[in-house]
């Protein structure tokens, strides 16, 4: 959305294709949508009788890729059921340039119309896709569909993006590639109009930890925190906003009557243009991300720059990425122990006893002047243009 956005005011047509296969989303899609000045087209892929058989080719690929990993032409059929119709309604579009997005399956789309086409095409890789999932790692027919179109795909895009130094580092080694590094920020519209002041904690005003995700659910660090607020001594509650997963929700709520915390407060969904200022007021935003699979190493999350733009200081998990972000925030970063609640606890307790009062002013002032969109798109804008020498 970011890119088509930049790329639209700077006089490019912009057509964006994309699948439609999560009904609660609608609406925030339609919110978005509605303001854009570029267009859309929403692929229902799964459908009827089509979507029925697209699905079950897609398994029958599956079963012959697993074992026969080196059968280059089921690769983009066994990776995702969709491909095929995203790649027709790109084509559809006769546009001069594609550029993929989503994983190695908006990848494989991307290339598809482009050959249609008789035209060039690129990639963002928000991801390192080899390791992108504990799946990819261990089933047989994903790794090799991933790995399969990556290394056909890869050497003849024009350009590549990827949203992370470390992952880019990843994609040059293994790929021989110089990925052009552009983060997942957020535009300073975006922002509040000045910092939102935060009190110190008290049992009436409890210290909130924020935390956000499309889905609130299962392995995203969150039992870990829990825990570690049961044996706080400082006030403080978590709040997530996100879709919830009820069983998740119950597990949870569980978890921290066991240890002694507040119940987590569940916050609705919102449009991505909203989640800046949401977050503002937050006394910390919390980027959990685990070491393993590899991707979570590599990562960083549009949290942690969505925390930022708010003028919240953000508590990062020790991954590889997150610890060499930590060093260029300085004060507005904090350091949390993955696996262990009780030196998070006592990292937290020290972090609201300290007396810090220019902490969020450093959080907002990263986000003012380093970590933005309008800064940031200028990367991409240039990229575009000098590795595709379109016709605005």
């Amino acid at each position: 959305m970011k890119a088509a956005n930049a790329l639209t005011v700077s006089g490019y047509r912009v057509h964006v294709v994309a699948s439609r296969h999560f009904a609660p989303a609608d609406p925030l899609d339609d919110a978005i949508l509605s303001q854009a000045a570029w267009t859309c087209e929403r692929v229902r892929f799964d459908a009827g009788m089509t979507g029925l058989l697209r699905r079950s080719l897609r398994l029958a690929s599956r079963y012959w890729l697993a074992r026969h990993p080196d059968i280059q032409c089921l690769a983009a059929r066994a990776l995702h059921a969709g491909i095929a119709a995203l790649a027709d309604a790109a084509a559809r579009s006769g546009a001069g340039f594609y550029y993929g997005h989503g994983g190695v399956a908006g990848l494989a789309a991307a290339a598809a119309a482009a050959k249609r086409r008789g035209t060039t095409y690129g990639f963002d890789a928000e991801d390192w896709h080899e390791g992108e999932s504990a799946f990819v790692q261990n089933d047989s027919a994903e790794r090799a569909a991933v790995k399969s179109l990556l290394r056909s795909l890869l050497p003849g895009a024009r350009l590549v993006t990827c949203a992370a130094p470390l992952i880019g580092d990843a994609y040059a080694q293994h790929y021989g590639i110089s990925p052009v590094c552009v983060l997942n920020v957020f535009p300073l519209a975006d922002a509040p109009s000045a910092p939102v002041p935060t009190a110190p904690p008290t049992n009436e005003r409890p210290a909130i930890l924020y935390w956000f995700s499309q889905t609130v659910g299962a392995g995203r660090g969150l039992d870990g925190i829990v825990d570690a607020l049961g044996r706080m001594t400082t006030p403080a509650e978590l709040h997530l906003r996100g879709f919830v997963d009820p069983r998740f929700r119950e597990s949870l709520e569980y978890r921290a009557t066991a240890v002694g915390a507040r119940p987590p407060v569940f916050l609705a969904p919102a449009p991505p243009a909203e989640m800046v200022r949401l977050a503002a007021g937050a006394h910390l935003g919390l980027s959990l991300e685990q070491s393993s699979p590899p991707n979570r190493d590599l990562c960083l999350t549009n949290k942690i720059f969505t925390y930022l733009l708010a003028g919240v200081p953000v508590a990062l998990t020790p991954t590889t990425a997150q610890r060499a972000l930590a060093r260029e925030l300085g004060a507005a970063a904090l350091l949390l122990a993955q696996d262990d609640p009780s030196s998070a606890a006592a990292t937290l307790d020290r972090w609201f006893a300290a007396d810090q009062p220019g902490v969020a002013a450093t959080a907002w002032r990263l986000g003012q002047e380093r970590f933005n969109w309008d800064r940031e798109q200028s990367i991409l804008l240039d990229v575009m243009t000098r590795s595709c020498p379109l016709f605005p």
